[in-house]
């Protein structure tokens, strides 16, 4: 069966598609761009920098797409072999479809990408829902992850019921509400006028998923044994970044953890603070793991 469309019009779709295409063509560095075949359906994958380097996989937040990482290419790209994902229903170029939290489902769609990529160990970061994507094929196929990078990462503590209390009604608000909504998430970060006026845009025209993706176990967490780094911040609305970390330190042996004062939840751009532990050499018994 056909997946729902994840807009709520055909010319709020055709606005979204428009500003993406818009917004592509200033892509910092040289790109391709592929889709790839999938179980969930087809992927869009935005790819740059030289393929020698280390291969890095961008996994974006909820209500966005592969553009997120537009401040950061040129950065990353200097040290990896960068794909930047649009994840499957999500406002971006790959398929409408949802597939549930529970299962494997996230995790399988990850590796056929990966396996389309012709790649079997990749380092992997991303930011809130994308991140617990990561977190979910990393503790699933911990061989396949040589580095993995978390943004103020779902799936860890749960979120704060006070901005559910206060992102509900902003969703019901149209053009006001989205703008405070967005503005709620981004805190003090400073995001180009250009970003912010998409992410306004895309809240919008999309219907947001409101089932939430579930906490990860301990058994599941200590499976991380790869070089991990957590970024978070003191003043993110959606969860709270210190109790993330001091979860991930009785679970993550190998755990980096890098707290910035007065910034918002949306940690883009993070090039500066990613670039060097995700270019970081790999002990040799970690890589040629294949899919």
């Amino acid at each position: 069966m056909e997946a729902r469309s994840i807009y709520r019009s055909a010319a709020g779709e055709a606005e979204v598609t428009a500003q993406y295409a818009e917004l592509l063509a200033r892509w910092p560095v040289p790109f391709e761009g592929a889709t790839v075949r999938t179980r969930q359906g087809p992927t869009f994958v935005l790819s740059c920098g030289d393929p020698s380097n280390p291969l890095l996989v961008l996994l974006h937040g909820a209500g966005s797409n592969a553009l997120m990482w537009m401040g950061d290419a040129a950065e990353l790209s200097q040290r990896c072999r960068v794909h930047a994902v649009d994840i499957v229903g999500e406002p971006g170029r790959s398929a409408a479809a949802r597939p549930p939290w529970e299962g494997l489902a996230y995790s399988d769609w990850l590796s056929d990408v990966l396996y389309a990529l012709g790649t079997g160990v990749v380092r992997l970061a991303g930011l809130s829902q994308g991140e617990w994507i990561a977190l979910k094929f990393a503790t699933t196929r911990p061989e396949c992850v040589e580095r993995l990078a978390l943004l103020s990462p779902a799936g860890v503590v749960a979120d704060r019921l006070s901005f559910l209390l206060r992102a509900l009604p902003r969703i019901l608000l149209g053009r006001f509400g989205a703008r405070s909504l967005n503005r709620l998430v981004v805190g003090n970060q400073l995001l180009h006028p250009d970003a912010l006026a998409f992410m306004d845009l895309i809240l919008r025209r999309v219907r947001p998923r409101l089932d939430v993706s579930p906490l990860f176990r301990d058994e599941e967490l200590r499976r991380l044994r790869m070089p991990v780094l957590l970024i978070g911040v003191d003043r993110d609305a959606i969860r709270d970044c210190e109790a993330i970390g001091a979860r991930l330190a009785r679970l993550v042996p190998r755990l980096e953890v890098a707290l910035i004062s007065g910034a918002g939840h949306v940690l883009v751009p993070a090039a500066a603070r990613l670039a060097p532990f995700l270019a970081a050499e790999t002990p040799e018994r970690l890589k040629d793991v294949p899919l």
